[in-house]
């Protein structure tokens, strides 16, 4: 047996290796806030037309008018914007507040701001349809990087709730 076999590494292996990690790293960290931002945009674009798709649902289902409306409270709906937080109510009554609450989403963080044009609520009659008097029309989910890579969506008069295009931030 060879008394001079050595195992492991040397210095010199060391210090390179750990080079070659640190200028690997150096690429990958700036490529990772961005795909974080991204998924945070696609998170809470997702989250927002999930709860749409679910009160209109739930108005088919239980044959009463559903509601989904910004809340800062996550009780009631208070108005203002869907970055605040949002809940899914049932209109029991038919008399435009809900009543019984299915669903809350709490305050969104991370930078995401929701632009309605006004449109704080949303109601789902009996069919799943809006009203005639509704406001249809787009939710823009933007960031900080603006139109380039924001997210839409969109609601039909059927109460039909898709990802559109066209944001404006």
């Amino acid at each position: 047996m060879n008394i001079n076999q050595h195992q492991g590494f040397t210095l010199l292996e060391l210090i390179i290796t750990i080079g070659i990690v640190g200028i690997t790293m150096a690429f990958a960290i700036p490529g990772m806030g961005i795909f974080v931002k991204n998924e945070r945009l696609t998170s809470s674009t997702n989250s927002l037309l999930t709860d749409l798709m679910l009160a209109r649902s739930k108005a088919v289902e239980r044959n009463q008018p559903v509601i989904i409306c910004a809340s800062s409270d996550q009780a009631s709906c208070t108005g203002g914007s869907f970055e605040d937080g949002w809940i899914v109510t049932v209109d029991t009554d038919s008399d435009g507040t809900g009543d019984q609450i299915i669903k809350v989403q709490q305050a969104i963080t991370g930078n995401i701001s929701y632009k309605q044009a006004g449109l704080s609520s949303v109601t789902f009659d009996n069919r799943g349809f809006l009203p005639t008097d509704a406001n249809t029309g787009t939710i823009s989910i933007c960031d900080d990087r603006g139109n380039d890579h924001a997210k839409t969506i969109s609601l039909s008069p059927t109460g039909r709730a898709s990802r559109g295009a066209d944001p404006s931030c």
